[in-house]
């Protein structure tokens, strides 16, 4: 019989997924249920696991989207990123989210993140991973990265983590070392060129790309970083080391980040941050219309300038009024500048950022908001960002007790004596979800 205490470090990590104000209470969630940790010393967003009575997986915080389960060593790229408040993001390599969904904290709610993914497998589980997270300005697509058909010089500020051989991660998948090997890792090694050389067309000049992979191996690291300044002419900018971390250095990495896995509690990352020239041409334009007038609009488009009166209309759904979106779980004017749109019975949000710079035909996905039915929104379930900033007695089911919360979960119901079909869910003054009502009585249900 095993005698290992199930309350011991765990020494896993987290990010608080929500506005600062909220953190306390998300921490006394945590603390409801047993568990125990300590701030990371690199962002407020991070905590590290001291004691872990049961799966943090498993934890309330969890199920509700207030907490993201990540390495450390993964959440510093975007920090290394570091987007401005309302900055547009673009991830080249997102799944399963982890670190799309840190850089929509970081950008806030008047940002924009288009996360991109090729595999419809994984592209589901980022598009659900995103959805729990309660980030309505992120969006998804599925390209190939190294061809996203995206305008040229556009972007301001890029995440690419590739396809890696993840050799940082041995300790937890040993096979790593001896399934990326000899050809293999030469077509590795080209695809992370291509990336590369994507991003650079597709920064605006003076923009910023970080390289990152979970990879102790120098041709994947130290010599892209030299393969982007030597063949696309970027611009290594030097990063200020993380506190909490130890550091290696390879010789040809002066300026980038390279995390000692074992002595750091992590995983094996590199992070390197590459800048275009501000005076860099911008690159050739796509056909377009004949006649200078076209012409001149296209260039200014892609330049980022009169993009909204310069472009075709694009071929959208409808616009929601946001008096359509109103209801007794529902605020609309929570959410960030942009407009909701109808697809099919489906109403997706569709970021201010995203009309300027997601060019005419382009196909990608706004973050669901839930489904239209007898002329109003019927909210999605997890979508607790859009919840009332403060309970209203007539439409709120406000619970102390953790245990009341876990039997909603397993499909008990419960009489609340309030009248209408849905009810906003809390825990104490933390919002959690939609409910259902049915003669007064409440049930969570999330498929």
């Amino acid at each position: 019989m095993s005698t290992a205490n199930p309350s011991r470090p765990s020494g896993r990590s987290f990010r608080l997924v929500c506005p600062p104000e909220q953190m306390p209470q998300v921490e006394n969630l945590l603390h409801a249920q047993g568990y125990a940790f300590e701030p990371e010393p690199f962002s407020p967003f991070c905590r590290r696991l001291l004691c872990e009575p049961r799966p943090l997986g498993s934890s309330l915080a969890a199920f509700f989207g207030y907490i993201y389960i990540q390495d450390r060593s993964s959440m510093l790229p975007p920090l290394a990123l570091a987007p401005r408040q309302g900055e547009a993001v673009l991830d080249m390599c997102a799944s399963p989210g982890s670190k799309t969904g840190f850089l929509g904290q970081l950008t806030g709610p008047d940002g924009f993140v288009l996360g991109n993914e090729l595999s419809r497998a994984r592209l589901a589980t980022l598009r659900a991973n995103l959805h729990a997270c309660n980030l309505p300005h992120v969006g998804t697509c599925s390209f190939e990265g190294q061809a996203l058909p995206l305008t040229p010089g556009t972007w301001d500020a890029i995440q690419l983590d590739p396809p890696c051989s993840g050799w940082g991660t041995v300790e937890k998948n040993p096979q790593v070392l001896k399934l990326w090997q000899g050809d293999k890792l030469k077509g590795l090694v080209g695809l992370q060129r291509l990336l590369l050389a994507h991003a650079a067309r597709l920064l605006r000049p003076g923009g910023r790309v970080v390289f990152s992979t979970c990879t102790t191996n120098d041709d994947e690291n130290e010599a892209q970083v030299r393969f982007a300044e030597e063949e696309l002419g970027l611009v290594r900018e030097p990063l200020t080391p993380f506190e909490g971390f130890v550091w290696e250095q390879r010789p040809g990495g002066e300026g980038t980040l390279r995390v000692d896995g074992e002595r750091s509690a992590a995983q094996g990352f590199y992070v390197a941050l590459l800048r275009k020239p501000a005076d860099a041409p911008l690159p050739e334009l796509p056909p377009v219309p004949a006649g200078p007038d076209a012409r001149t609009a296209a260039r200014n488009a892609a330049r980022g300038r009169n993009r909204r009166d310069a472009r075709p209309a694009l071929p959208l759904g409808q616009v929601v009024p946001r008096s359509a979106l109103a209801g007794p779980c529902c605020d609309p004017g929570r959410l960030p500048a942009g407009e909701a749109r109808i697809y099919g019975e489906q109403v997706r949000f569709i970021p201010a950022h995203a009309d300027v710079l997601l060019p005419p035909g382009f196909t990608w996905q706004g973050a669901l908001l839930g489904r239209m039915a007898g002329g109003r929104l019927h909210m999605a379930p997890r979508l607790r960002c859009l919840l009332p900033a403060v309970p209203d007695p007539a439409h709120s089911l406000v619970l102390d007790d953790i245990s009341d919360i876990t039997a909603l979960l397993s499909g008990q119901s419960r009489q609340t004596g309030l009248a209408g079909n849905e009810a906003a869910l809390w825990w104490r003054d933390l919002p959690l979800a939609r409910m259902m009502l049915k003669q007064g009585r409440a049930t969570l249900s999330f498929s």
